[in-house]
């Protein structure tokens, strides 16, 4: 019998693990390995929209950052998002992350979770993220194309698993990035790699949050219009 969607995505989080050498004051963030609330958050989530054999469109962020993915486990949703609007509840653990409400505005519109994570699912170039140490000595995100040495170190990684994702149930016609710069690194990897046959790219959610809050419907229009291939 034909695994589901579901069973794929959770085995592919379950078995994520990086490998590869890292520069110096960088370390890997795996919310898989580093936090046990989060195995039965992915569980949960992935059987409640995707207990099916149906491909899907794949939509990639940069990497997982600490109060997202980072904490829940899914893509672009904290814990408010989480509870309030997949109906998963992470207890003890609260928090706001500004990319998940966009992302979930673009969610609402598109007629609400379950008919969007039918058509798509989300997740990062990289599907593990990076913290590295400040000047204060506080670990904060780092984004995988940061420095040259990190994409160099961690390419072969993005490679396998993108390969592993587009094996899932993946439609590799098209891939949406979020994130110009992003994008740019994204084509880099395909011009190489033949992995996809398009990459359509939107400004990150969470520049858009921060920056241009006034003109957030035309954006959520925006990606509706591109999403839906019109």
């Amino acid at each position: 019998m034909k695994s589901s969607f579901a069973e794929r995505a959770i085995q592919f989080h379950r078995n994520l693990k990086y490998t590869g050498e890292l520069p110096r004051g960088i370390k890997v963030l795996n919310p898989f390995r580093d936090n046990p609330d989060i195995d039965a958050v992915v569980e949960a989530f992935y059987t409640k929209f995707y207990a099916d054999t149906h491909s899907r469109k794949l939509i990639v962020g940069i990497n997982p950052g600490r109060l997202g993915a980072g904490t829940t486990g899914i893509p672009f949703t904290d814990t408010k998002r989480l509870r309030e609007i997949c109906g998963i509840d992470l207890t003890d653990i609260k928090t706001h992350e500004p990319s998940s409400v966009f992302v979930y505005k673009v969610i609402e519109a598109y007629g609400g979770a379950s008919r969007f994570y039918r058509d798509f699912y989300i997740d990062s170039v990289c599907p593990l993220g990076f913290v590295r140490q400040n000047k204060k000595g506080n670990w904060v995100n780092c984004n995988y194309y940061d420095y040259a040495s990190l994409f160099k170190a961690t390419k072969p990684f993005i490679v396998k698993t993108l390969r592993q994702q587009i094996a899932m149930g993946i439609d590799p016609d098209t891939v949406y990035v979020l994130g110009k710069k992003n994008a740019k690194f994204l084509r880099q990897i395909n011009a190489e790699e033949r992995l996809f046959g398009a990459i359509k790219g939107f400004n990150q959610p969470r520049y858009i949050v921060q920056y241009k809050s006034k003109s957030m419907a035309d954006h959520v229009n925006e990606y509706l219009l591109k999403l839906t291939g019109n």
